[in-house]
């Protein structure tokens, strides 16, 4: 077991927590997926939680640190700023532009080929859209600058 899995834990435990009490404040029929992704989430955390247990009492403890001895600030700051800037846009940019232009940034930065980033941004978007929009009915933020202008073509409802 390693003393620097207990603080990722507790980090995603209080995930969970904060990411529930959002989601018991949205309607009954749009609770079900977020409280089954949390329950998946926290599950999973409890499985690695009882593996550090087993762990800590065959092999004992350790610190983990050495796992951060190739640890890159640039890339870790650089990828942290441009989350930030992704959900300060959102609100206006809207939920599908953002998250192609996050996307299309971060994995440029880390030098994943082109074609590779193209078909991620297909795939994700298109299990976004069928998850969320289709089968869901979920209406993801279309944000402001888009808002007034899809509405006079009537695609919003």
């Amino acid at each position: 077991m390693k003393k620097t899995d207990i603080g990722v834990c507790a980090v995603m435990y209080a995930v969970c927590a904060f990411f529930l009490y959002m989601t018991l404040q949205l309607q009954k029929e749009a609770q079900i997926y977020p409280l089954c992704v949390i329950a998946l989430l926290a599950g999973l955390t409890t499985l690695h939680v009882i593996n550090m247990i087993i762990g800590a009492l065959k092999t004992g403890v350790v610190s983990g640190l050495e796992d951060f001895k190739d640890f890159m600030p640039k890339q870790f700051f650089t990828l942290f700023v441009m989350l930030l800037i992704y959900i300060a846009a959102m609100p206006y940019v809207g939920f599908y532009i953002a998250s192609v232009v996050f996307m299309a940034a971060s994995l440029l930065f880390l030098r994943v080929k082109v074609w590779q980033i193209i078909l991620a941004e297909i795939a994700i978007f298109a299990l976004v859209y069928f998850a969320f929009t289709v089968f869901l009915e979920v209406r993801l933020p279309v944000g402001s600058l888009l808002e007034d202008y899809l509405d006079s073509l009537g695609w919003l409802d």
